[in-house]
């Protein structure tokens, strides 16, 4: 359940920041407004609250970790948010970046 947990805090974390840094582009890039701008800061300050609850000590490891996240969510954002088309270097880069990912975070440790 743990690893569940973990990697449910991921995918919240990356809404947060993905959909926060979404939210100021708009605001600035596309002349939305302070609102989304406003918006954008505050998702982005939650996500720093959701990686503080990872079952893992390590602040260096989660932020890592998250990185893989991060980079197959920015791709996914797009997809969705944005019609991008990703190609199949895309695709290949964001799987290797979740493989790092699951070894950084899941791997067995003896400690």
């Amino acid at each position: 359940m743990t690893v569940a947990r973990s990697i449910g805090l991921f995918l919240v974390a990356a809404l947060l920041e993905i959909g926060g840094a979404w939210l100021v582009w708009q605001g600035i890039r596309e002349h939305r407004g302070w609102i989304w701008i406003g918006g954008g800061a505050i998702a982005l300050g939650l996500y720093g609250v959701v990686a503080t609850f990872q079952p893992d000590a390590d602040f260096g490891r989660i932020l890592a970790a998250y990185g893989g996240i991060f980079v197959a969510g920015s791709i996914a954002w797009g997809v969705v948010a944005d019609g991008y088309r990703p190609d199949r270097w895309d695709i290949l880069g964001a799987l290797i970046c979740l493989a790092g990912m699951a070894v950084i975070m899941y791997a067995p440790r003896g400690r």
